[in-house]
């Protein structure tokens, strides 16, 4: 049964920009109220004007979800303002393309503790007043696509990914008889802020999404919000926002040699470049007049 979804109030982090923006957007036009939660309080205020444009009633919280004690001082300032809350979105993260062998413990751990733990402690927090309040709700994660296929470059934001797959379907069952639903979301390439980020963390410039990306496997971060919303009319274990993509995956797993012939092209391709962007580098750097500094590194492999 299509559920209403008017005048109920949703916590979104990484909402300055992105997915998270875009399902802020997306939720006021379906009739509920915002918590909005970034560290970047301008950003934050652009899209809190947009909700109010649309008619609904939006909050801003300045907060870094890696930071201890954020969790509770977002939830308590939501039940200050709104008097309650019925959606939680789990959006903020981060990615950084760099083989495994050389990226540092110190970067594994900062990565799983922004992607995952920050996320697995706001939705356990956000369970356990649901529960107590017996009102039901909706919690959500923004995994990936890769959790299901971890790609050459990226098996670090793929584990992360992963790891809030299997928390999601767990909690889904575990607090059904509390009438919470969970649900992990799985977009693929999405044209947001996400890839300067990841470029800037890969010690490179620029951040487009690649050249060699197929254009199918591309979409806007308004289609993965709309997923969501329909995902909240109508609640299912996984929000997927490319049929392609989620029956690929499926192949992969039942035929796993497939994708490895797919991997070994891409590893083999991204090691070619990474190493003439060393071999431009090295030059430019021995040469600063000749231009090449700017230019390779505007590449993303």
């Amino acid at each position: 049964m299509r559920r209403d979804l008017t005048d109920q109030v949703a916590v979104i982090t990484g909402a300055s920009s992105g997915i998270g923006a875009a399902t802020a957007r997306a939720m006021a036009a379906a009739g509920i109220d915002v918590v909005l939660v970034a560290r970047r309080r301008d950003k934050l205020d652009q899209v809190a004007s947009e909700v109010r444009a649309l008619g609904r009633r939006a909050h801003v919280i300045v907060a870094d979800v890696a930071d201890g004690g954020h969790v509770d001082r977002i939830l308590d300032e939501t039940d200050r303002v709104f008097g309650h809350f019925d959606i939680v979105f789990a959006n903020a993260g981060y990615g950084m393309e760099r083989p495994m062998h050389e990226t540092s413990n110190e970067e594994v751990r900062r990565m799983f503790e922004v992607n995952f733990f920050a996320s697995v402690a706001l939705l356990q927090a956000a369970a356990n007043r649901l529960q107590r309040a017996r009102r039901g709700g909706h919690l959500l994660m923004c995994s990936s696509c890769v959790s299901k296929f971890a790609l050459p470059g990226h098996g670090l934001y793929a584990a992360t990914k992963a790891a809030q797959e299997s928390v999601c379907r767990a909690m889904r069952f575990e607090l059904a008889p509390d009438n919470i639903e969970v649900a992990s979301v799985h977009p693929i390439t999405t044209t947001s802020e996400f890839f300067d980020t990841s470029a800037a963390r890969s010690g490179l410039r620029g951040g487009s999404i690649p050249a060699h990306t197929p254009r199918w496997f591309v979409q806007s971060p308004e289609r993965v919000a709309k997923a969501i919303v329909a995902c909240l009319r109508r609640p299912r274990s996984e929000v997927w926002t490319s049929t392609i993509v989620r029956l690929s995956a499926a192949l992969f797993t039942a035929v796993p040699f497939a994708l490895d012939l797919v991997l070994r092209r891409e590893a083999k391709r991204q090691r070619v470049v990474r190493a003439r962007v060393a071999a431009i580098g090295a030059t430019a750097i021995q040469t600063p007049a000749n231009g090449y500094s700017s230019s390779v590194h505007n590449r993303r492999s």
